[in-house]
């Protein structure tokens, strides 16, 4: 029944950017009769790694749902509705809601500038979180591959985007539940919890030598924060570089872990 609700709140989650910026009522976005939020706080109270909601300023909330024209009927949208971000394991993962004081981005004027110009443009990808070693997950329209609404991870170490065959409902459930110490195998050196519990959410770690360069231990490597910004824009840059003649990478290994977690 718990994989049944998660399909089916996936299958609706699409995002409903408008047509020529045409933006609809934040009264239509708000679902009071069905709302995903329920379910997914049920999903945080029996999670098994430390989830940590941020507390939500309802007057912004409603302004980036209505800019990231999302309904709460959606388990995204409820998440904008309702949270100021989730952190997952200590902080490890920010999954981005309305903004908070930890998490002072939002998923609405985060994506803004990168994903879109203006509110209500048809949009390639959607940033929905990223972590502390500058991984950035995103909910494909397009822009990624065939594969529409699900999930992609841009690995630190490879600068490709990989598919997790997963929706976004899926998404939570997984950074929820899994063993992330196996998703994030490479990825985390020795000490890194003492780093991450007081980690400021606009900030991830930057390596060097850099985590994609051949041969790259993570052990043996000097790291120093960062802005998630300048993290982002860079391995963007990168990425297309390095890649230019590859395409996505179409690596099934974190797909079938995702879905094994589930």
């Amino acid at each position: 029944m718990k994989t049944i609700l998660i399909l089916s709140l996936t299958l609706f989650s699409s995002i409903t950017f408008a047509q020529e910026n045409k933006l609809i009522s934040l009264e239509a976005l708000v679902n009071k009769t069905d709302p995903a939020w329920p379910l997914v706080k049920k999903w945080i109270d029996s999670a098994k790694n430390k989830v940590e909601i941020l507390p939500v300023d309802s007057a912004k909330a409603k302004e980036v749902l209505y800019h990231s024209q999302m309904t709460t009927y959606a388990t995204l949208g409820s998440v904008i509705y309702n949270t100021g971000g989730i952190m997952v394991d200590n902080g490890w993962i920010r999954i981005l809601g309305s903004g908070s004081e930890r998490l002072s981005r939002n998923i609405a004027e985060w994506n803004k500038g990168k994903t879109i110009k203006e509110y209500g443009d048809n949009i390639p990808y959607l940033l929905i979180a990223d972590d502390a070693v500058g991984g950035f997950f995103a909910i494909n329209y397009g822009g990624l591959g065939k594969d529409i609404k699900n999930v992609y991870y841009l690995e630190p170490n490879t600068l490709t985007w990989q598919p997790l065959g997963a929706g976004y409902g899926e998404f939570l459930v997984f950074c929820f539940d899994s063993d992330l110490s196996k998703f994030y195998k490479g990825l985390r050196w020795s000490n890194w919890s003492q780093f991450i519990a007081n980690l400021d959410g606009t900030k991830t770690y930057s390596f060097r030598p850099y985590l994609w360069q051949e041969g790259t231990d993570i052990e043996k490597c000097t790291r120093k924060l960062v802005g998630i910004e300048d993290m982002y824009r860079f391995n963007i840059m990168k990425s297309k570089e390095l890649n230019a003649d590859k395409g996505i990478k179409k690596d099934e290994s974190k797909k079938e872990e995702t879905k094994n977690e589930q």
